[in-house]
């Protein structure tokens, strides 16, 4: 179950670079934080509330991950097309015999 403006404030914040991390360590210190929206003494609805944070954090760290995983890869490949392109580019010199004798 996803809340539709919940989900897309949390996706648009995931998504800057600049604000990623602060979000990832602010759940993860509400998570760990004993102030609660609905206390977990509540045996199903307390635990919600963190179920939800999870999946969000655990979403996100996960896209950041696979970011990360996709901009070392095309670095990877930007470097052997670099690298192929250096070794395919040959110079040929024709080399110039020149007699020293004189007629």
């Amino acid at each position: 179950m996803k809340v539709p403006f919940v989900h897309h404030f949390f996706k648009r914040l995931m998504s800057h670079p600049k604000y990623r991390w602060v979000v990832l360590i602010a759940a993860l210190a509400y998570l760990i934080s004993p102030i609660d929206i609905s206390p977990d003494v509540v045996p199903i609805v307390g635990w919600i509330d963190d179920g939800v944070l999870i999946t969000l954090v655990a979403a996100g760290l996960s896209q950041v991950l696979l970011e990360r995983r996709q901009a070392i890869k095309e670095a990877k490949l930007a470097q052997t097309q670099a690298n192929t392109a250096l070794t395919d580019r040959t110079v040929n010199v024709d080399a110039i015999e020149v007699d020293d004798r004189t007629v």
